[in-house]
């Protein structure tokens, strides 16, 4: 893989509670612009950047230097549901997805339309 091609990889695998920030792998300056970005996150207050994203699915390109980030959020009942027969659509929350859809939103088109790539 070429991974000089690829700006930031993210993970969202604790399902979609409410969420509190990301976990993000980088350098400081990269963290330094996560952090800015997630200031836009204010109004619904999911603003904090903990120090390491977790993810089996990016831990392969964050070893090679891809900066990386994983949704944080409430696990208090991830395991009422997970990979059981009610892990479905119907116990979710739509208020609290939505806020998880926000975060990604912002975060990946802010970086996206960055001019220049995340530092690494």
């Amino acid at each position: 893989e070429n991974t000089s091609n690829f700006d930031i990889v993210m993970e969202s695998d604790e399902g979609t509670f409410k969420p509190s920030g990301l976990g993000f792998t980088g350098n400081a300056k990269a963290r330094d612009i996560v952090k800015e970005i997630m200031t836009l996150l204010l109004p619904i207050n999911v603003t904090d950047v903990y120090d390491s994203a977790d993810g089996t699915d990016i831990d392969y390109w964050m070893r090679d230097g891809v900066p990386g980030a994983s949704l944080r959020d409430d696990l208090s009942k991830y395991f009422w549901f997970h990979h059981s027969q009610g892990d479905t659509m119907t116990v979710q929350d739509p208020k609290q997805m939505n806020l998880c859809a926000a975060v990604w939103t912002v975060v990946s088109y802010v970086i996206a339309d960055m001019e220049e790539m995340l530092p690494r």
